[in-house]
């Protein structure tokens, strides 16, 4: 391509994307979304309608043959991401894939060494990598603003999944790929790995369904089997920036209160700490307060809800077309298939440890 080329980018899913990915791509100059895809063709006919989306395809398999689009985007459930995936790869289309990037890592090495051999442009949508206040994060842990990293913490709290009259869907289904661990858990995993510069090497984990039952669209009662609070203890291993690390996280969904999103890394000589849409405090030992870090507020697609992750996609949408316009297979920062594979790894020792009562090692 060139940097006069139109970037063509079709859309597998019509749930999360409608308010993320279709309004972040219409916002980037140089790309056009084709088609819509969706296992509803209805709701896919409305967004194609809102957005005025020319095509609408039944089935992702006619999309993914379509000869004018150059990028896929694979919004839809987990259990589906990999034969997906390796489709639009064998089709010679360059693949952005929502995380988390697979059931288990098993596939994600599939997908992983799929995408090696087609040598195009894939990544996983970790947008909140694009955020100001994160690469100012990632910045100051790596000038030693801090000193060496000794712990990480992560609290995510929301009640968005309380109310038991939700209905049961995909996401109340472990074997499609609910679930806290792999929505949340897989945006800390990478965070951790991203900004520490470093990978988790030991994890232990305990995984809650609070919520056991919902009704479902037809109003049978059915078992909820996927987790929606996790909590995970990690090791990490010593690296240029840390040494004897450890980390926390607790992720919950049914928690009331003020919603919280909020990552903390403390050194050896300071601490760093940022919020939801990329607020980002920094305290020296000994301070006993936060100071705020003064960080541009980076831009919002119209369209989008204001949060973190909209902003993060905002700039990450943009990055993927520039580097489409111009012939290249990578974008700086961003999360690769391989960062998706090792992220998947601590997911499932994650999993083995909540089965098993101990400390899982990641290979």
């Amino acid at each position: 391509m060139t940097s006069n080329s139109v970037v063509r980018i079709g859309i597998i899913g019509a749930g999360f994307a409608q308010t993320t990915q279709i309004p972040g791509f219409k916002n980037c100059e140089g790309a056009r979304i084709v088609a819509i895809a969706s296992a509803h063709r209805e709701h896919a006919a409305e967004v194609a309608r809102e957005f005025d989306i020319p095509h609408v395809e039944s089935d992702w398999r006619a999309l993914v043959k379509r000869e004018d689009i150059d990028l896929v985007s694979i919004v839809t459930p987990v259990v589906t991401h990999c034969e997906i995936t390796l489709a639009a790869l064998d089709a010679g289309k360059s693949v952005l894939c929502e995380k988390p990037m697979a059931m288990n890592a098993g596939e994600a090495r599939r997908m992983t060494e799929h995408a090696r051999a087609a040598g195009v442009l894939a990544l996983i949508d970790h947008e909140l990598r694009f955020l100001p206040g994160r690469i100012k994060m990632s910045e100051l842990v790596r000038s030693g603003a801090i000193g060496s990293v000794r712990h990480a913490a992560l609290t995510f709290r929301s009640d968005s999944r309380a109310d038991a009259n939700r209905p049961w869907n995909w996401w109340s289904d472990e074997k499609q790929g609910g679930g806290a661990l792999g929505a949340i858990g897989s945006h800390v995993v990478d965070g951790f790995n991203w900004l520490l510069g470093s990978q988790i090497s030991d994890v232990v984990a305990i995984l809650t369904t609070h919520v056991r039952e919902r009704r479902d669209h037809e109003g049978r009662s059915r078992e909820v089997t996927t987790d929606d609070e996790t909590n995970m203890l990690l090791r990490f291993a010593d690296g240029e920036f840390t040494y004897g690390a450890t980390g926390n996280a607790a992720m919950s969904l049914v928690e009331g209160g003020k919603p919280e999103h909020r990552l903390e890394i403390f050194g050896s000589s300071g601490a760093l700490m940022i919020e939801e849409n990329g607020e980002l405090w920094q305290s020296e030992t000994g301070d006993g307060q936060w100071r705020r870090v003064e960080i541009d507020r980076s831009e919002l697609a119209p369209d989008m809800r204001d949060s973190g992750w909209a902003r993060g996609f905002t700039i990450f949408s943009k990055r993927i077309v520039d580097a489409l316009r111009a012939g290249e297979t990578k974008v700086e920062g961003a999360a690769t298939f391989e960062d998706g594979h090792r992220t998947q790894e601590v997911l499932d020792a994650a999993r083995k440890s909540n089965k098993d009562g101990c400390w899982a090692k990641i290979s």
